[in-house]
């Protein structure tokens, strides 16, 4: 399996897969594409209007990365579920992250 991270000018291009309307805020693990691609699964409450569900992505994704907001910024995606997110500053936390929601995902 691959990562959802790749080198971008700047920074990381990290590719989410939003489900928009969920019950809750999470980042919840890795989603496979039919295609093979993966992407990191974040579920908001959101409602995808006028830009909310975005801006819910990139404050559900700053809070499990104990990032600031300002350190994410979409890229590309925003009308599509599958998005692309350029992450600046010191993305540790979220190679941290996606690495245990790889681990997770190894155990079930």
């Amino acid at each position: 399996m691959t990562s959802p991270l790749r080198p971008g000018k700047g920074g990381l291009l990290l590719t989410v897969r939003v489900t928009p309307k969920s019950s809750r805020d999470e980042v919840a693990g890795l989603h496979l594409a039919s295609d093979g691609a993966v992407s990191l699964a974040v579920k908001v409450t959101a409602v995808p209007d006028k830009g909310k569900a975005n801006r819910a992505v990139i404050e559900t994704l700053a809070k499990a990365c104990r990032m600031p907001k300002s350190a994410f910024e979409l890229v590309s995606g925003e009308t599509d579920r599958t998005k692309t997110i350029l992450v600046t500053g010191n993305p540790a936390e979220l190679e941290a992250l996606i690495a245990r929601k790889v681990n997770a995902g190894k155990e079930n």
